[in-house]
């Protein structure tokens, strides 16, 4: 028989479920007689009737019961609620650009306390809520611009209130808004190209540093992709201006020389930074993982944010992500073909 404290608990319970509230997720079970399915209490899926539903303390419980797990909440998979969590605290953050989305505001959103929210979000994306929204915004204002819309149209556009904001932001720019706008107008790039045993590079800087090393089939090619990111810098072939890169870069491919370091003139997020640091680091010859990688910068979780980190390198070769593999030492994916990926480290492998 139920007693009085047992139908008040159900009914908090049953509250939670209709607030689906992820602060009680794993504490408790839904599982609805109609279909025979049990859920987490955040499902995302339409709500039962009440009269339908009954509660569990454990997921074995309710499979004790005969109930079967949610294929859409999975209530069993502790990584799933994290990955949900993030997924979807990324969407709000979008869908209010315009807004002070602060760590609290985001905590009161979700239920679950700033502390656990800011250290989920971070292990599975590598970066915090507050990075993803400055990295969110900037690139809204480089859409906005490159879609034709002026500075003040593309800044509140991207959620910036003020010319302040904007400019605090533009040093990920590498450049002031009003040139980005312009589509670098002003920015004075070198390109060259060079034939290497793994197909055609295209070498580019500017007076500060490599912003582009690129594998491709033609130099048309090439440039339609460089032309795409800076549509209106100033580009010009200097081999001249690029000869100590070029110098560095045949003598890597010809000797498989360890490359010095280089100057760079690359913008990325605060992760992407890093990550692409340590893969600097790693000696020609030898590989690493993801999960190698993400334990080196202190995050072991974001294994996916470094692979994504990887995948964005502008800089082929110097920022060496072909040294990346999986696990089990088989080749992953990479972003100019896995078959000059695989080149390449045969290359490296009789480096002298």
């Amino acid at each position: 028989m139920r007693t009085q404290a047992n139908l008040n608990v159900d009914e908090q319970r049953w509250k939670a479920v209709t607030n689906r509230d992820r602060a009680f997720d794993g504490k408790f079970f839904t599982a609805v007689l109609s279909t025979g399915i049990y859920c987490r209490p955040s499902c995302p899926a339409r709500h039962p009737k009440r009269e339908n539903v009954v509660f569990y303390a454990s997921a074995e419980e309710a499979e004790s019961e005969g109930f079967r797990a949610c294929l859409r909440c999975h209530p069993k998979s502790n990584e799933d609620t994290k990955l949900t969590l993030v997924r979807d605290v990324c969407e709000y953050i979008e869908a209010h650009v315009d807004e002070p989305v602060t760590l609290s505001v985001l905590s009161e959103w979700t239920g679950v306390s700033e502390a656990h929210l800011q250290r989920t979000f971070k292990a599975v994306a590598g970066i915090s809520p507050r990075e993803y929204l400055a990295a969110y915004r900037l690139r809204a204002f480089k859409e906005q611009t490159r879609r034709g819309a002026n500075v003040t149209e593309a800044q509140f556009e991207a959620g910036y209130g003020s010319s302040s904001r904007l400019y605090e932001a533009s040093v990920r720019l590498g450049m002031t808004p009003g040139a980005y706008s312009k589509g670098a107008a002003g920015q004075e790039i070198a390109c060259a190209f060079i034939n290497t045993p793994v197909g055609l590079l295209l070498i580019a800087a500017t007076e500060r540093g490599l912003c582009s090393v690129q594998f491709g089939e033609s130099q048309e090619e090439l440039e339609r992709t460089l032309h795409r990111e800076i549509p209106r810098a100033s580009m010009s072939h200097d081999d001249a201006f690029l000869h100590p890169y070029i110098s560095v870069l045949t003598a890597y491919f010809e000797e498989h020389r360890e490359l010095p370091e280089l100057p760079l003139d690359i913008k990325g997020t605060a992760f992407q930074e890093r990550v692409w640091s340590v893969l600097r680091r790693i000696p020609v010859g030898e590989t690493r993982s993801y999960s190698d990688i993400a334990k080196v910068i202190g995050e072991p979780k974001a294994v996916r944010a470094v692979a994504g980190a990887c995948g964005a390198n502008p800089i082929a070769v110097v920022t060496p992500c072909h040294r990346i593999v999986k696990s089990d030492g088989s080749l992953s994916g990479y972003k100019w073909g896995t078959d000059r990926k695989k080149k390449l480290l045969d290359m490296e492998r009789i480096s002298p």
